[in-house]
């Protein structure tokens, strides 16, 4: 099943509550007037774009109506998803692994599903013939490196960790020693996710990152956000919050299938102009999608 089948599955929730409000807009008006633009940026808002993301969709659509003369709501539908796929396409969305090793910090609050897409990332990179290094540097969070360990057993990739309590810094430079030695292409580094707004959080990622520059300062570097789908627009203020503390450069969105909010990942990507990189669907390995804007928006708006 490709990424188009799959997304189009899982966003069942998010299509089934735009369709009780989206449809009626693009079907129920004979015109485009004033009542059609206000109904569809409230249908944009019921599916989380947020009211920023729905007013810029819907004010561009108005500029895009009026230049090139539409007239008809099915002409008005296709141009919304060039508009919603322009929104979403701010950067790569593949992941930059150019150099070997190459790094991804992977960060988040607690709860939001990052041990797990840290274990299918690994997956998927290894299915590709590429050696991987798992770095368990949350410390704080009890069996946290259990389920990372678990993880690289699954996708046969390696795993440094220490004891629960040591310094997240000390496990990140072992890691990198490590993955000099045993060659690695990849190192994937967990890190706690205590409260978003704790200024010992942002010590400990900046700590990390000086680890990594000073070890590994030619690397390819990504900084990967994780973010649980079902949060909405709270997800988004957390969003705003690590990209300030953090330097975020890539988003990975999880449990869209249980949502019906999935019009956050535009505007998680329009607010921070940071690209989403994958979406999550379902709990198998491969159910972590890499994105793809014009696939994501068809599935959204049949």
């Amino acid at each position: 099943m490709g990424f188009f089948d799959k997304i189009k599955a899982g966003l069942t929730k998010t299509r089934d509550a735009l369709s009780n409000t989206l449809d009626n807009v693009f079907s129920g008006f004979s015109e485009i007037d004033d009542d059609f633009y206000d109904e569809l940026e409230e249908s944009l808002i019921i599916a989380d774009l947020g009211v920023d993301t729905a007013v810029k969709a819907t004010d561009s659509l108005r500029k895009t109506i009026k230049e090139q003369h539409l007239k008809t709501t099915e002409e008005a539908k296709t141009a919304l998803k060039e508009i919603l796929v322009e929104m979403l396409n701010v950067g790569d969305t593949a992941l930059n692994l150019s150099t070997k090793p190459s790094v991804i910090l992977v960060i988040g609050v607690n709860g939001v599903g990052k041990t797990t897409t840290i274990g299918k990332i690994a997956t998927q990179l290894k299915s590709q013939g590429k050696n991987v290094l798992l770095v368990a540097g949350d410390t704080f969070r009890a069996a946290a490196a259990d389920q990372l360990e678990i993880w690289a057993e699954r996708s046969g990739s390696g795993i440094v960790r220490q004891s629960e309590g040591a310094d997240p810094a000390s496990v990140v430079y072992d890691g990198i020693q490590s993955a000099k030695a045993k060659g690695a292409d990849v190192i994937i580094i967990d890190t706690a996710g205590r409260l978003h707004n704790k200024t010992n959080l942002m010590n400990e990622l900046n700590k990390i990152s000086r680890i990594v520059e000073r070890e590994l300062p030619n690397s390819a570097k990504e900084v990967l956000l994780v973010l649980d789908g079902t949060t909405g627009q709270n997800g988004l203020i957390q969003a705003k919050q690590f990209k300030e503390i953090a330097g975020v450069t890539a988003i990975a969105l999880t449990k869209l299938d249980g949502t019906a909010k999935g019009g956050i990942v535009i505007a998680v990507a329009d607010s921070l102009q940071i690209p989403v990189k994958f979406v999550g669907v379902g709990e198998k390995a491969d159910d972590l999608m890499p994105f793809e804007a014009k696939d994501f928006v068809e599935a959204l708006l049949q």
